[in-house]
This record gives C-alpha cells, structure tokens and sequence, in this order.
C-alpha cells in the first residue's frame, strides 16, 4: 500500500481512563472484527488481563477505514497498557507511530501518567489528538478537562473530540482526525530495508514472531534477514500483517506494521527495539532503539520442590521474550535452595510475572521479600551494586550506601494535601515544587527513595486519598542514606531469604514488628521456636513460638508422683533433643509478610 494511505498511532491514557475501550469500538466501526467474535477488551487477550481489567502487553492490529474523500486507509493501532510499572511498553510503542490519540476520563480530568505519557510522545515528536472520553457520566466535568488539557497541551478547544467509548459515540470524528491530523511514514522506500521490533512472543510451534514496524524498503518471504545487536542470519519464513490473528501476506513494504517469523528458536535473537536488516546489505545502519527497561525490583523465585528448578528456568527464557523488561540470574539460598533472583519493574510487574508462572506454567512457588538495587561506595573508591542483602559486603570496608530515588508527581484534590504530606513524610521523601492545574487539584513534587514506594505505597496513597490521587514517578539518582542489613534468626539461624537492608532510623521498629508477625506465622513444633531480629551480632527484638505438648502423664491414673516427674523429665530431654537437629519449615506467607507489616 502506498505510504500517503497509511496512518501509524497509538492510544496512551492513565490506567482506567478507557484506552481498551476505545480500542473496541474503532475495530466495531471499521467492522475489522465481526460482531459475533466482539467482546470487551478485545486486544486483551490474557486471562489476567480481562480478570483486572488492565492491558499489560502492548497490542497492535490493523484496520481498514474508508474516508469521507472516498479512498480508503489502513490505520495501523497499537494499545498500550497505562499503569506506571507498564510504562516501558508505551515508550516501544511510541517509537513505531506518528501519532497518539490521548484519552482523558472527563469525570477524573488530567492525571499523573496522562502527563507522563504526553511528555514521551512529544519527545518522539508524535502529531497528539486529545480526546476526552466518559462524556455519559453523571459527574462528567467537561469544561473543566478542556480547559486542562489546553493548559497542558497548548491547542485550541475546537481541536479536543469528545467521546463515550462505552456507548460508541464521537467515534467516527477520532477516525477522521486520525486520517487528518497524523502524518503518514516517511519512509525510503527505494533504501535497503530497516524494520524496527517493537514487541515480540514465542510461538510454542513457531517459535519467535516478532513485531515490526518497516521504516525503509521492503522485506520479502525466503529472503535472508539479519539482526542488527546479535549479528545473527536467519531466513524470513513468514511476513503478515496483523489482524486480531496474524495474517499472511508474503511482504511488507516502508511505513507498514507487521510480523514476521524467522526460525528464530532462542529468546534472546529476537531482541525488542532490534534492528532487522537485509543480510546483502550488512553496513545498513541500525535504527536508534526506545528507552530500555530497567529493573527497579528484585525479588527471589524459588519452585517449591527443587526438582522444578529446570522447568523454572525454562518457564522464566520463554516468558523473558514475551516480556523484555524481566530479568534473570540463578541464585542459591541455604532455605530455599536453587532458584532465580529476578529484576521486575514494580510490586505489580511482580505479581503478574508470578501469576503467569504460575498459571501458564504449573509452577508452585516461592517468592522472597522483594528489595531494590543498592550502590555500596567502598572504602578504595571503587563501588558495588547490590540487589540481595546477602551480598552486601563486610561493613569495615563499607564508606557509604546509596540507594535509588525516583522524581515522583502526585495529581490529588486539594482537601488531602495534608495527609499525602503526612505519607510522604513517613516515607522519608523530601519535598520539590507544588504547582496548581486548577483551584481544586494540585500537583506535588517529591523525591522518595525507591525501597519506601516499592512495597504498599501505592495503596497508602489510594486510602489516604480516597482513590482520587494518582501517582507517576521515574528515577532520579543514588542517595546516600543510613541503611543496615536486618537479619532475622530462627533457633539461632539466619534465615537468608528473610534479610532485607533497612534505615537504621527504622530498624528496631520494623525487627518488632516482622518477628510478632513469624510468631503468628510459623506453626507449633514439639520444640520451642525462637524468633529473633539482629543487627549484626546484636538483637533487638525476640518472639517465642511455644511448643506442643503431649499429654505423657495420661496414662498415671494413680501411684506416686516421682513416676510422673520421670515421664515429664524424659519428655524435656528428648524436647531438648529434637530442638538441636529440629528444622522449621517457614510458610510462603512468612516471605510476604513484611509486605503487609504496616
């Protein structure tokens, strides 16, 4: 298809502003879905997906759109997911467009990510058209969104759309804004062929497929391609574009989006933000990539059963190429044994990864207490990144600990300013500007550090704000900070996966706390159970778990007492016993628990 018919764009909102929704009622209008294969969130093709109503892969597909001009168009959309952990998939998606449709809920106006994903499209200088959606609402405040959205966006109000996604209105103006307002590729369709991979998934019977976006020439079936980081030559066996399935058409040509399936078998050769060149052309220069995903949480995956480890490891290549930003290492604990220490985005990448292990793996878990990445400043200047406590170095070599901080944005009503305060002082944030989007909402700059946000804050903010605050953050530097490593001991054994590095200010209070809650915890034993919280060789808070006891005396109906002190004194003795080569198991709770200590 010629370039000047083709539009490539894509969706970005904060989460819940109705991107999906939208998605579906384009697909129903250019009838690219039948009505009878219809459904809500469509491209959300993942059962955790649907169940929490949020797109967590990037989707794309391809609909055909006759314009009022009488010629027809193929608009090219890629969905993109909009909570914060997510982030990384919108910047990929960016990088394939030349425009973005931003979607304001009219009843919640601008919010952090709608901010946050703005800045990432006018950086890929993407052509924007705001749309406020959830027009239907009762509380809808149109006046007041067009109003914000013309102070963020500097654009006249006659260029906002209004629409309900829901109810299928205004959609044929967003269509015929598409056609108008974005720019089509300009693309070298004479040049050697580049195509950029935005996404990527394994195929059980294919293997790779990747997701491309051609930017020059044209990439035909049985020629042989080339991956620019890898060097690898392989042979393109499939080229289609992509409906709701993927479909065959044998090439692609400059400015289209498209698949293509090569022999790839490993998940490491189809390598997203990849260049895809013509192996006759080897000095063709690679196309600049997007923003790389960087882990910011780290947590342990342990199988339950240490002959799982094998298929763990499998489970965790095959979802690595659905998921660029997941990474990986073995790793060895005396509790658990051999397991993965895993990078993650947030808590949510988290559980999501694990869910799908889970779920689509058969995989029993364990999962240890998540932590961040630290910098540890030796004292010969040189320095150490750490993400498990257990590497942290000895600390007479130690001349200080950084730990990661990010720039955050809060979006609140102005009536729970005070108590967003009070939260972020407990979270030992420092305060930037304040600035005003209205007279009734306000944002608040804050530096946090990194390792106060990545556990409940989130929902913190959510209670303390009644589900109005919304919150984007993204990392801003390595702070020197008073940190210690907090063990935690059970009968005078350090339980490795229960280690964490904590502010020394907070260390005794949170030692009482996670000890009161193994107590609660860790089941009876016929021994006693000693919990203790230590720094270094001190302790600072001890919980006791106390033993069973079988009746032994039952049976003594009568005679002298010094029969039943000879039953209970062997009874001590062999408590004693057991209590020297006694082993605990420890519940997976007991690894989530500091989680929910607050």
């Amino acid at each position: 298809m010629q370039e000047n018919y083709i539009r490539n764009f894509c969706i970005i909102a904060h989460i819940d502003h109705g991107k999906s929704t939208l998605a579906d009622r384009l697909l129903e209008y250019t009838n690219t879905i039948e009505q009878k294969d219809m459904k809500d969130q469509v491209l959300d093709d993942m059962d955790l997906e649907r169940e929490r109503g949020i797109t967590i892969k990037a989707h794309a597909i391809q609909m055909k759109y006759n314009h009022k001009d009488g010629k027809q168009y193929s608009l090219n959309l890629i969905d993109t997911p909009g909570h914060v952990d997510f982030s990384y998939e919108v910047s990929r998606s960016l990088a394939a467009c030349e425009g973005a449709l931003l979607v304001v809920d009219a009843s919640q106006g601008v919010e952090a990510q709608t901010i946050s994903n703005m800045y990432q499209a006018l950086d890929h200088k993407l052509a924007i058209i705001p749309i406020i959606n959830k027009i239907d609402l009762p509380n809808a405040q149109i006046d007041d969104t067009k109003t914000q959205i013309v102070d963020l966006l500097n654009v006249y109000e006659d260029e906002i759309l209004l629409a309900s996604a829901k109810y299928g209105n205004g959609i044929e103006p967003i269509l015929n804004a598409i056609v108008e307002r974005i720019p089509p590729p300009k693309s070298e369709t004479e040049k050697p062929a580049r195509a950029l991979i935005f996404d990527s998934l394994f195929d059980s019977y294919r293997g790779a497929v990747a997701y491309i976006r051609m930017f020059d020439g044209e990439l035909k079936e049985g020629g042989q391609i080339l991956f620019c980081s890898s060097g690898k030559q392989f042979e393109a066996e499939e080229i289609g574009i992509l409906h709701l399935k993927r479909q065959r058409t044998g090439k692609l040509s400059a400015g289209e989006v498209g698949y293509i399936i090569s022999g790839a078998k490993n998940v490491k050769d189809t390598k997203v933000g990849d260049t895809i060149i013509l192996a006759a052309y080897p000095d063709t220069k690679p196309l600049p990539g997007y923003r790389e995903a960087k882990p910011m949480v780290f947590a342990g995956l342990y199988p339950a059963t240490t002959e799982n480890f094998e298929n763990l490891r499998e489970s965790l290549n095959k979802l690595q190429l659905n998921d660029a930003a997941l990474h990986f290492e073995p790793e060895t604990s005396k509790a658990l044994g051999f397991g993965f220490r895993c990078g993650f985005l947030g808590l949510l990448h988290m559980e999501i990864i694990q869910e799908r292990l889970e779920r689509e793996y058969n995989l029993d878990l364990v999962t240890t207490i998540p932590s961040v990445q630290y910098r540890i400043v030796l004292k010969d200047n040189s320095e150490v990144y750490i993400d498990n406590p257990l590497n942290l170095p000895d600390p007479s070599q130690i001349a200080r600990i950084e730990e990661p901080s990010i720039s955050a944005q809060i979006i609140t009503p102005n009536e729970y300013v005070g108590n967003i305060i009070k939260l972020a002082l407990e979270r030992r944030a420092v305060m930037g500007k304040t600035e005003y989007i209205d007279a009734k909402r306000s944002i608040l700059h804050y530096y946090f550090p990194l390792a106060e946000i990545v556990f409940d804050f989130y929902d913190k903010l959510k209670s303390v704000s009644r589900g109005y605050a919304s919150f984007d953050y993204d990392f801003y530097q390595f702070t020197e900070s008073k940190l210690i490593k907090l063990d935690v001991l059970i009968n005078g054994t350090p339980v490795d996966a229960l280690s964490i590095i904590i502010h020394r200010d907070k260390a005794h209070e949170w030692g009482r706390k996670m000890t009161a809650k193994l107590r609660e915890l860790i089941p009876r034993q016929l021994f006693e159970v000693v919990i203790q919280a230590a720094i270094g060789s001190k302790i600072i808070a001890r919980e006791t778990v106390r033993p069973l006891r079988k009746h032994v005396t039952a049976k003594c109906y009568g005679g002298d007492i010094t029969r039943k002190r000879k039953l209970l004194e062997k009874q001590r003795e062999g408590k004693k016993r057991m209590k020297q080569i006694g082993k605990v198991e420890i519940p997976q709770d007991a690894f989530l628990a500091i989680l929910k200590i607050d």
